[in-house]
């Protein structure tokens, strides 16, 4: 089969917009919630546990209905976040959602309440919706009272998720202008931010330079928004809900303990020695004294070999297919049903995601593919939580999904298999020892870039209950990367605008350090893999099966790991300190070719970043020199 870049076909959700099919999605909501509606009365202490559950699964079928509209408004957002039709879908969808979901809260209000002896009773008997009930449960200390949880779900309606959104069409129009072989192009984000990954350093800088123009431009209202999002989950969160802190209630909503993200975190920042180290290692293996905040993903080899689309799928399913076949099988529905939106569009969002909606159905993937083997790997990312969902669609609609600290388990470890095929099968040792290093480099940011994004968050989250400007954030975002890479690398003030392009802590305030926690937690499941071999696979498989059925840490745990223990997340750093140290025995070869080369494209580079080109031809001259 031959696979060819495309748009996906969401007309398996839905044919479109004005379709008879999707008019009766929101009629056979209007009419379940109506009968929902009718045993709010019937819900007593002492109610039979039959009873109890043809309730819950009455809740699950409108649940499935929402979740389909949901997805397919979402998704033709996403696909166009400029298109107005998809823009009036998503907020109709959003306001009906609300809407139903206060008509419905009675049960969930009740069930917190309920006493703890008959709550018992009923979940012994409720099979796999039993971690369903019993997380909701743990939200009673924060529950509001009926009316209360009624306002706040309008509220967020008209509010946070529609600050998202306004962010989302903002940030998503944006178009970017750098010059490009002394032509002056305009791009979209994702082929702006591919230019990071060139053997050029004017034009790795040029590429940042571009981003930060814009962004810089309408900081301002970025920030605006950004504080108005922060003050309305503090308002929320913090002054009713009485959650102690603005991150304890992700911690609760992933189901990860306190002192368990704690632990995470401080060791990041304990370790971040580990990355300063490295940067100054991969500046000798680029030819360079000093690295540049610019240069951090610099390729080392000269190589610029590209990968079709069709190249990159077989090579991804083959890596999976080697690992499992089953697994391979699993990531092969995505393409086979047409589930995935690969090509480069304007308006189309940035970046890379999977969206899981239904334990039966197929995902859905976004990637906007380029050829290089960074996006290779985004390619196997994306599957990866593709496959964690087909997985576990053995589930209810309740329960299938994963928590975020262990979504990202499948799609990191998915990558870590496509690069041991790649080291297996690559001969050119120049290219052997660029992937070595983008390992690293997809560590540090995968684990202390995501880790130092969420140490922000927190500090900003304070700030801004303290009245903190925009600027003030802008630099203590600066003084966070400071910590970050102390004298590892040079840093220029404008990275204090990198902050506000990042759709996470906007969109799902303090998501991004389930990145970091489930990359450590790869590593301990990689390395057991090595050690054990293919009596490993039952076993990582089986995690991936649980979905979200029972708590990250019960998942962990009869896996024999630790997520409370300090120790454990060490044990991830010490894995990474052991890769720098291989690095470091290998010979700095290769590089003159890369300083000729970079001189002269330097030399020829028209950008208008003239200092940093004077700079960087000043600082090859230095090393030719030395040569």
């Amino acid at each position: 089969m031959t696979y060819k870049l495309s748009k996906w076909d969401l007309s398996q959700l839905f044919p479109g917009y004005d379709s008879a099919e999707l008019q009766n999605a929101f009629d056979m909501i209007e009419e379940q919630v109506t009968s929902f509606e009718g045993v709010r009365d019937k819900l007593k202490p002492e109610m039979p546990a039959d009873q109890f559950m043809d309730i819950v699964k009455a809740s699950e079928t409108t649940t499935r209905i929402a979740s389909k509209l949901d997805v397919f408004a979402g998704l033709s957002f996403s696909a166009d976040t400029q298109d107005q039709k998809a823009q009036s879908l998503q907020a109709r969808v959003m306001q009906f959602l609300a809407e139903n979901q206060n008509r419905t809260l009675f049960f969930s209000l009740w069930w917190k309440e309920l006493d703890d002896a008959n709550a018992k009773r009923l979940m012994d008997a409720s099979g796999d919706y039993r971690y369903y009930l019993e997380a909701m449960r743990n939200f009673k200390p924060h529950t509001l009272s009926e009316s209360e949880e009624k306002i706040v779900n309008l509220k967020n309606v008209t509010g946070i998720n529609a600050l998202g959104n306004l962010y989302d069409s903002i940030t998503s129009r944006y178009a970017f202008k750098m010059k490009v072989g002394g032509k002056e192009k305009e791009m979209t984000a994702a082929e702006l931010f591919s230019h990071r990954y060139s053997t050029d350093p004017a034009v790795r800088a040029a590429s940042y330079q571009s981003q930060f123009r814009v962004y810089a431009a309408d900081g301002p209202i970025l920030g605006q928004i950004y504080q108005t999002i922060v003050r309305d989950w503090h308002n929320e969160n913090v002054n009713l809900r009485r959650f102690k802190n603005s991150i304890a209630p992700r911690n609760l909503n992933n189901d990860v303990p306190d002192d368990a993200v704690e632990a995470l975190l401080s060791m990041a920042r304990r370790n971040v020695g580990i990355f300063q180290r490295y940067f100054k290692l991969k500046a000798k293996h680029l030819g360079m004294k000093k690295m540049r905040r610019y240069d951090i993903y610099a390729p080392l080899a000269a190589s610029k070999k590209k990968y079709d689309w069709d190249t990159a799928v077989n090579m991804v399913l083959d890596a999976f297919k080697g690992f499992s076949p089953k697994v391979a099988d699993l990531a092969k529905r995505v393409f086979d049903q047409n589930r995935i939106d690969s090509e480069i569009r304007k308006g189309k969002r940035g970046g890379a995601f999977c969206a899981g909606f239904l334990p039966e159905e197929t995902p859905y993937v976004l990637v906007n593919y380029q050829g290089n083997s960074r996006e290779v790997a985004t390619l196997a990312h994306e599957l990866g939580h593709a496959i964690h969902a087909m997985l576990a669609e053995h589930h209810t609609t309740f329960t299938f999904h994963s928590s975020l600290p262990l979504a990202e388990t499948a799609s990191t470890f998915a990558e870590m298999v496509l690069i041991d095929k790649l080291l297996s099968e690559e001969k050119d040792q120049a290219v052997r020892r660029d992937i070595l290093f983008k390992q690293m480099d997809d560590a540090y940011a995968t684990v202390m870039r995501q880790s130092y994004f969420a140490m922000f968050e927190k500090t900003a989250h304070e700030m801004t209950q303290k009245n903190a400007s925009v600027d003030d954030l802008s630099k203590a975002y600066l003084d966070n990367l400071k910590e970050q890479f102390g004298d590892s690398l040079d840093l220029s003030d404008e990275f204090k605008w990198e902050w506000v392009g990042i759709p996470h802590i906007y969109q799902v305030p303090f998501y991004v350090y389930a990145y970091a926690f489930g990359q450590l937690l790869v590593y301990a499941l990689y390395q057991q893999f090595k050690a054990e071999g293919e009596s490993f696979k039952p076993k990582y498989l089986k995690i991936l099966s649980a979905g979200g059925s029972e708590s990250p840490e019960w998942i962990l745990t009869a896996a024999g790991i630790d997520i409370r223990d300090p120790k454990f997340w060490q044990g991830g750093f010490d894995f990474l300190g052991r890769l720098v140290s291989e690095l470091e025995k290998l010979p700095v070869e290769g590089v003159k070719r890369g300083r000729k080369a970079a001189k002269r494209k330097t030399q020829s580079a028209k950008s208008k970043t003239k200092s940093v080109k004077r700079k960087v031809i000043k600082k090859v001259s230095k090393a030719k020199k030395k040569k």
